[in-house]
């Protein structure tokens, strides 16, 4: 640091690299440790989901051929340096396992969620300290510390910008970054100099236009924020050799802030509140990280028809409720739910892509399952024609009061009537998983078995979630890739 001019050090870059390197697992509080161990439980579910999607195959198949050509099966050498994707086991450079399990996180689009000026999905990034972790032999304690800065710094970013840069045409990835670099650097011990370099190489290219969320959808709409964490890795491993990278790269001369505020929005420049990025960042047991106001995914269905489920399945479990016993299923939405999700075509979807977007889908397959998770949505469940007697019970209507209270929250009540005349009526204004109405470990564990149970087989998702839960005690993460390896 001495090295560096006066002026430097004011720079955002800086600060945000002199708090990650500071940052141990001792200044962690329990809460954020316990979250941390949370997230990836569901991150690691979601990505045994994303290793059956066509796009996974295709990056798996992709990067075993480039290994091969590259003189190595990817199977061969020591530890050392070496990183494990998840599912087949392959054995390849951290920079490239970092993206396959990010991709794998990310394919289904079932993880995490938190949304303020822009969207994010802090868990598309901590891919890259697991890769670095591992091929250093570090322990579970580093691999949580790296998690909660990932988090951390890739939600303050997207908190700051006014409007987000998603509002623009740009897509959120731009964002990430910026964050990605700071945990993989963290887990490789990197010195502030050094951080700083590693945030300059990654955002310097990984700006990501919003095309590859508009119009129609390619396979790179949940591959290029895991880019940004695989760009992460490779920037932090490139810092750690001495290549520099700018040091202005978010408040400086042509950077983020600069670059962005040519930008006309509603007749005004578009900002950011950059004291904002790194005012009172945490650095105790007894600070708040931002990890713990992320929100996990429930339900792999459309958004707006999570908080009427959470508010249904809520009803049938407190009251017992059997499928024969319901008369009628009133919900009340927004109306664009109403709209999109209770149209007369969904009441009898033919496709998974109709089915996760039909109220009356979710809420039947939900009364008479018990639970709404990938297993609802194979072909053989969704043209199940008995389930369209229950459907035909499902109402969509829409609520006025409930439209001028979004998108703060997204309120929804559902009313059962029963057989015999009695109603039971539950209002949810939040969805289950929002950090308002968290999700539990059993909650995630009935998610993690159906997306891993086919993958892996039910007893060793039975012993991942035992080893997750009590990573902060592994000494390496060798067991932790074992575990998540198909047999």
């Amino acid at each position: 640091m001495a090295s560096q001019p006066t002026e430097s050090k004011r720079l955002l870059s800086y600060i945000i690299a002199e708090w990650a390197c500071s940052l141990k697992y001792e200044h962690l509080s329990a809460e954020a440790i316990q979250a941390a161990k949370l997230f990836w439980f569901d991150s690691i579910g979601c990505a045994f989901g994303g290793s059956q999607q066509d796009d996974a195959k295709i990056l798996l198949k992709h990067y075993r051929a480039m290994s091969a050509t590259a003189g190595s099966s990817g199977g061969e050498g020591g530890r050392k340096g070496r990183a494990t994707a998840f599912v087949s086991g392959f054995k390849t450079n951290p920079v490239d396992a970092a993206f396959l399990n990010g991709h794998m996180i990310r394919a289904m689009d079932y993880n995490d969620i938190y949304w303020k000026a822009d969207p994010c999905h802090p868990s598309d990034l901590i891919a890259a300290p697991l890769a670095l972790c591992e091929s250093e032999g570090l322990s579970g304690k580093e691999l949580i510390l790296g998690t909660i800065i990932a988090y951390e710094i890739e939600m303050r970013l997207c908190e700051i910008g006014r409007p987000g840069v998603r509002e623009y045409g740009w897509h959120h990835a731009t964002l990430s970054a910026f964050a990605a670099p700071v945990a993989a650097g963290r887990a490789l011990n990197l010195t502030p100099d050094q951080m700083v370099s590693a945030i300059g190489i990654s955002a310097a290219r990984t700006f990501c236009p919003g095309a590859v969320t508009a119009g129609k959808l390619t396979n790179m709409k949940n591959a290029v924020d895991p880019w940004a964490g695989r760009m992460g890795a490779e920037s932090a491993l490139l810092a750690r050799e001495g290549f520099s990278g700018p040091e202005h790269i978010i408040d400086g001369k042509e950077g983020l802030f600069a670059v962005f505020h040519h930008v006309q929005y509603k007749g005004q420049p578009a900002t950011f509140e950059g004291e904002a990025l790194v005012k009172d960042l945490p650095n105790s047991t007894k600070s708040h990280y931002r990890i713990l106001d992320c929100g996990m995914k429930s339900f792999p269905i459309e958004a707006l028809s999570h908080a009427p489920l959470t508010a249904m399945m809520k009803t049938v479990k407190e009251n017992k409720i059997k499928a024969d016993e319901v008369q009628e299923i009133k919900v009340e939405v927004i109306a664009r739910a109403a709209d999109i999700l209770g149209d007369p075509h969904k009441y009898r979807p033919d496709s998974k892509e109709t089915a996760d977007h039909s109220l009356p889908y979710c809420m039947a397959v939900g009364l008479v399952d018990g639970m709404v998770t990938p297993l609802q949505f194979k072909e053989e469940r969704v043209l199940d024609k008995k389930l369209i007697p229950i459907m035909d019970k499902v109402k969509v209507v829409a609520n006025e009061e409930f439209e001028a209270l979004f998108p703060k929250f997204q309120a929804s009540r559902v009313t059962i009537t029963m057989n015999e005349g009695k109603s039971h009526s539950t209002r949810v204004d939040v969805p289950k998983g929002d950090p308002r109405d968290p999700m539990t470990e059993d909650e995630i564990a009935v998610k993690f078995t159906a997306l891993g149970s086919d993958v892996i087989g039910k007893d060793q998702c039975k012993k991942l979630q035992k080893f997750i839960m009590s990573i902060e005690t592994a000494r390496n993460l060798d067991g932790l890739l074992e575990l998540t390896t198909a047999r």
